[in-house]
């Protein structure tokens, strides 16, 4: 299984899976396969709709790679053979790369079920691990300058990625926020469409949010990123935007070399650089845990030799202290 990820078998399809002999396999190819399989996905992750596009976008290669070769003849060496592929001609990272094989591995969970092949050769392949996958792109001031001077241009993509360098806020969050989920008054903005629990959460906004947000709740919706093109809803995503604007700025010689998502990234980093406490910034992000938190945690010297002097400070404050209270 995939470091991290339960084992597909299990995690889709509950109950104990009854393996196929030879003799019950069908023969099918990988491309005639796919399209089956994504029907699948399309219903099971309804709820989860990144999910699916993630898989869909992860078999998008492999398709090419594979192509008519049967399922029942892919195995670790073949997918050993697509890893390498994938490197050396698309030089894909590794965190791409997990999400290929990840995708790849639902789809084997989902072939084994359905009699196309006797197991998982997904299991038989070295996968990146966490921390070789972890992609964190800090965003410093001079490339937010570049970006926020072309992305101006565009309300929406200048809003969603302001209000996610503010807050933390994921992007798929920030394009559905409610009129209602904001209490200007109290100055405090309320992520309803979070996904777990822990990610429907109270934040309090910055400055900038407050006046972001308040130009936006004068509009006639009850959406802060009402759709242009569907009357009633909100924006999907700003993809597409930050994708012209990038290509815009190469025209003027400027290299933007990351995604709306590095928002997050860099809030969640310069939060956790400021002292903000790992458990807090966990609310803050929304994770029900603190151990997707501490990617973010890759203090500097200055940091380490602050944090020293200010526990010698301490020490010396409570030795002080001791000594007084023994002197009496």
């Amino acid at each position: 299984p995939i470091p991290g990820c339960p084992d597909p078998s299990t995690m889709y399809f509950p109950g104990r899976i009854r393996r196929s002999t030879a003799a019950q396999i069908s023969a099918i190819s990988f491309r005639d396969a796919v399209p089956e399989f994504l029907g699948w996905a399309v219903s099971e992750y309804r709820k989860h709709p990144n999910s699916y596009k993630r898989i869909k976008t992860s078999l998008s290669s492999a398709l090419v790679f594979f192509d008519k070769l049967p399922v029942m003849a892919l195995d670790g060496a073949k997918l050993d053979d697509y890893k390498t592929w994938r490197t050396q001609e698309h030089e894909v990272e590794d965190v791409t790369l997990r999400h290929d094989l990840h995708g790849l591995s639902v789809f084997f969970a989902y072939a084994v079920r359905h009699h196309w092949t006797l197991n998982n050769p997904v299991h038989d392949v070295s996968i990146p691990s966490d921390a070789d996958a972890i992609r964190i792109h800090v965003i410093t001031w001079a490339e937010q300058e570049e970006y926020f001077r072309l992305a101006n241009l565009n309300c929406n993509l200048s809003d969603v990625t302001r209000l996610i360098l503010n807050q933390g806020i994921r992007p798929d969050e920030v394009v559905a926020l409610c009129k209602s989920d904001v209490d200007l008054e109290n100055g405090t903005i309320f992520i309803s469409s979070g996904k777990t629990p822990a990610a429907r959460r109270l934040l309090h906004m910055t400055k900038e949010t407050r006046e972001i947000v308040k130009r936006r709740m004068a509009e006639d919706s009850p959406w802060l990123f009402p759709s242009p093109h569907k009357p009633g809803a909100h924006i999907v995503r700003v993809n597409s935007a930050h994708d012209r604007l990038v290509e815009a700025a190469a025209k003027e010689g400027v290299v933007i070399a990351f995604v709306p998502y590095d928002f997050r990234h860099t809030f969640a980093t310069i939060a956790a650089q400021s002292g903000i406490d790992i458990s807090t910034l966990a609310a803050l992000l929304g994770h029900e845990s603190t151990r997707c938190v501490h990617k973010y945690v890759h203090p500097t010297a200055e940091h380490k030799k602050a944090a020293m002097e200010l526990y010698d400070r301490k020490r010396i404050q409570d030795r002080k202290v001791f000594e007084a209270c023994t002197a009496e």
